[in-house]
C-alpha cells in the first residue's frame, strides 16, 4: 500500500517561506509525475506546481517566481520550496503522484499566513 508522507507545512508570517516535502513509504514505479495542490476553505482543489517524469515544470500564475517545484526521484521525494508568502497562500496542500495506472494523494499538511 503506498502513502504519501508531507511534512513542513506550519504558521509563518507574510514574506516568510516554507519548505514542504513528500515522500512515498514505498518505491513507486513508472512516475509521469508529481504535483502539489492546494485547497483554502470554501474553496476548490488547485494544482499549485508540477513536475513531469522529465522534470518539466509549471506553476499557477499566482505562485510563478514564488514558488519552486523539485523531487528527488531517487527518494521518490517531492519539494516545494514557497518564498514570499501571502496570507492568500493559506491552505491544505496535498501532494500528488501519478503513474500510468494510479494516482496517489498525501494527508495534507496546513500552511498558514496570517494577514
Amino acid at each position: 500500500q503506498v502513502q504519501l508522507v508531507e511534512s513542513g507545512g506550519g504558521l509563518v508570517q507574510a514574506g516568510g517561506s516554507l519548505r514542504l516535502s513528500c515522500a512515498g513509504s514505498v518505491r513507486i514505479f513508472g512516475i509521469n509525475g508529481m504535483g502539489w495542490y492546494r485547497q483554502a476553505p470554501g474553496k476548490q482543489r488547485e494544482l499549485v506546481a508540477h513536475i513531469s517524469t522529465y522534470g518539466s515544470t509549471n506553476y499557477a500564475d499566482s505562485v510563478k517566481g514564488r514558488f519552486t517545484i523539485s523531487r528527488d526521484s531517487a527518494e521518490n521525494t517531492v519539494y516545494l520550496q514557497m518564498n514570499s508568502l501571502k496570507p492568500e497562500d493559506t491552505a491544505v496542500y496535498y501532494c500528488n503522484v501519478h503513474t500510468t495506472s494510479a494516482n496517489y494523494w498525501g494527508q495534507g499538511t496546513q500552511v498558514t499566513v496570517p494577514s
